[in-house]
């Protein structure tokens, strides 16, 4: 049986915990691979499953560019045809839930000052626009994947890409940041160069868990504490929690013949999201599902309620802050 395939997630079923808590899933993909496909129909299924969902962010992953347009200008063909996507949800033919909100889009921030006229291309295509992600996962290491956009060492202090960056505040749009936790110094510099710029840490700040990195799991978690604990200072950061059972993190959910169960998920992941959540503080956390690459490891329905399992003893204040109003706040979701 395939992993992260219905018929795989569908071996693991629960009763779905408190069904009618509005969530707002920040951050989720949607593309149409060879071997893969994560469209409209397919996000349906998984918001369909029983949380009470009732919008989404739509971030980057490199589909649908435009074939022929020059280079910089490419990826505005994902941000056409998530806008598309979100038109249709609109409709309210689909149901309560309205998808991709929001729009976090690519822009090469390496152009510099000239990256504004593709920022200004992406506003134009969609009211649904709040920012960008320019992935910077990198690591010295060939056991580990850098990101898609394919980074240099040390991007973020990059001059190009720190001219590009000042675009973005100029606009009143976000960052989104997809990096590694050995990154995470060179993020809080960031933060501090520009304080007026909203910057989302995605997925934990990525801490690793396989080739160097495999069996030093609480030497890594403690390293990854120091910098999460002096990110969570820059008052211009907020967090996602998620994304933290891709293959990368080194749980091993991908390897078994059954996906997780929330109870397994809370096991191995929750000492990561209570320090989140003591270091930034709820309202500005926000639970997010990294779907569908998260379905390596277990289905959507279990995911969140192995969120909502963590915080069972939190106060509504609380919950709501992470499951739908840092979510909304942050990326403006009316």
């Amino acid at each position: 049986m395939t992993i992260g395939t219905q018929q795989w997630l569908d071996q693991v079923t629960e009763d779905v915990i408190d069904p009618d808590r509005p969530i707002c899933d920040p951050h989720h993909h949607l593309w149409d691979h060879a071997n893969s496909r994560y469209l409209l129909d397919q996000l349906f299924l998984d918001l369909r499953s029983g949380h009470r969902i009732v919008s989404t962010v739509f971030v980057e992953c490199a589909s649908m560019y435009r074939a022929g347009a020059i280079g910089a200008m490419q990826p505005l063909g994902e941000t056409e045809f998530v806008n598309g996507i979100a038109a249709m949800s609109a409709s309210g033919q689909y149901g309560e839930a309205r998808v991709c909100a929001g729009i976090v889009g690519y822009a090469d921030l390496t152009l510099g000052h000239e990256v504004g006229a593709v920022l200004d291309e992406h506003l134009r295509l969609s009211d649904r626009f709040r920012g960008i992600r320019h992935a910077v996962g990198w690591d010295a290491s060939p056991q580990i994947r850098n990101s898609h956009t394919n980074p240099s060492e040390r991007l973020l202090s990059d001059e190009r890409f720190l001219k590009g960056f000042s675009e973005l505040g100029k606009r009143g749009l976000s960052f989104d940041a997809w990096l590694y936790h050995p990154q995470l110094q060179e993020l809080i510099v960031l933060a501090d160069l520009f304080e007026d710029t909203i910057i989302i840490l995605d997925h934990f700040g990525g801490p690793l868990g396989i080739g160097p990195y495999a069996n030093q799991r609480p030497a890594i978690f403690e390293q990854w504490k120091k910098g999460i604990k002096a990110l969570a200072k820059r008052a211009n950061v907020v967090a996602k929690l998620g994304g933290l059972v891709m293959p990368i993190n080194g749980f091993g959910f991908h390897k078994r013949d059954l996906p997780a169960t929330s109870d397994e998920l809370v096991a191995s992941t929750e000492a990561y999201y209570r320090y989140m959540i003591d270091a930034f503080g709820a309202d500005r956390c926000m639970f997010e599902s990294n779907f569908p690459v998260d379905k390596q490891s277990c289905s959507y329905a279990v995911l969140w309620n192995a969120f909502k399992k963590m915080v069972a003893d939190g106060s509504e204040s609380e919950k709501n802050c992470l499951f739908h109003e840092t979510a909304s706040r942050t990326y403006r979701i009316p």
